[in-house]
C-alpha cells in the first residue's frame, strides 16, 4: 500500500530526496506521493519533520 502526505506537509522537500523510485513531487500546495511509483518502502516516513507521511 502506498504512503501518503497529509495537510501537516510544510513543503520542505525533504522526502523528496529520499524516494528511491522518484514518486514523489510538488503538487499545488504540499508534496504528493505518486500511489502506482510507491513501493512503500517508507524511507520518505522518517525525514518527514512533520510527521505528515503514513500508510494509506
Amino acid at each position: 500500500m502506498a504512503r501518503v502526505i497529509s495537510d501537516a506537509c510544510v513543503s520542505c522537500g525533504s522526502c523528496e530526496g529520499e524516494c528511491p523510485v522518484s514518486a514523489i513531487s510538488q503538487g499545488d500546495s504540499q508534496y504528493v506521493i505518486d500511489a502506482d511509483t510507491c513501493i512503500d518502502c517508507a524511507a520518505c516516513e522518517g525525514v518527514c519533520p512533520t510527521g505528515a507521511i503514513s500508510e494509506a
